[in-house]
């Protein structure tokens, strides 16, 4: 597992419900699209991810799992159908955040680039409601209307309100940073979780990551220490 190996490429499939990824059904048409263009295109298939995943669920772990594999190797992200994963604000910044390369064997040029694209028309629609928010509010101002913490009796018994929005505000930023450390690690969980469940030490756990080449998030090898630590905070 080469880091910025250009020609390693790892799978994601996706299904919307339990029993479709139990029975295999629809799995087998992504599997042999993302084979069939590996095969065209000299890749070699080193992982796949799959995600079953239903309509009201936001987050994608196995998703999370392979960009971080794709990051760490170099690899090439691979989907079978663009399908709807574009439109989703999760995939969509997972993906721009991660840097991976990413393709769809049903429209290869839909790569990181259109989904920048995509993003940049969704930050340009927040924009223009931005704008347009600022402007009433300014229009409002110009009348003489007081806003915000200006209106007479905004203070008035909402000091406890200004220190609950604090607090949430700090569980807020602890949550993101906790996102993206899991996000580094997440392809690594069940390797760990795996060794520990059949008796194995820290190091010997270190020792097979770095056997199968996988390094920490900073380029380094793996030790004892850095597996407790990655353990402790998300594995347990």
């Amino acid at each position: 597992m080469c880091k910025d190996n250009a020609k390693t490429a790892v799978g994601y499939y996706r299904v919307s419900t339990k029993r479709q990824g139990e029975s295999g059904l629809g799995l087998d048409g992504q599997r042999t699209a993302v084979e069939a263009y590996c095969n065209a295109n000299g890749l070699t298939l080193t992982r796949t991810f799959t995600e079953v995943e239903s309509g009201k669920r936001a987050d994608r772990p196995q998703l999370a799992a392979a960009l971080a594999h794709c990051n760490r190797t170099g690899a090439k992200l691979i989907v079978a159908k663009l399908d709807r994963l574009a439109r989703n604000v999760h995939f969509t910044s997972g993906l721009m955040n991660s840097g991976v390369e990413f393709v769809a064997c049903d429209n290869p040029t839909a790569n990181r680039l259109t989904i920048h694209i995509l993003a940049a028309v969704a930050e340009a629609e927040a924009a223009a409601i931005s704008a347009r928010t600022k402007a009433a509010l300014a229009a409002a101002k110009a009348r003489g209307q007081l806003l915000g913490s200006a209106r007479p009796g905004h203070w008035d018994c909402n000091a406890k309100a200004r220190l609950d929005g604090l607090a949430a505000g700090r569980k807020v930023t602890a949550r993101l940073k906790h996102e993206r450390a899991l996000a580094a690690v997440a392809d690594l969980l069940p390797i760990m979780r795996q060794g520990r469940a059949e008796g194995q030490t820290f190091q010997v756990i270190a020792d097979k990551l770095n056997a199968e080449g996988y390094t920490t998030s900073r380029g380094n090898a793996w030790n004892a220490v850095g597996v407790i630590q990655v353990f402790r905070r998300f594995a347990a």
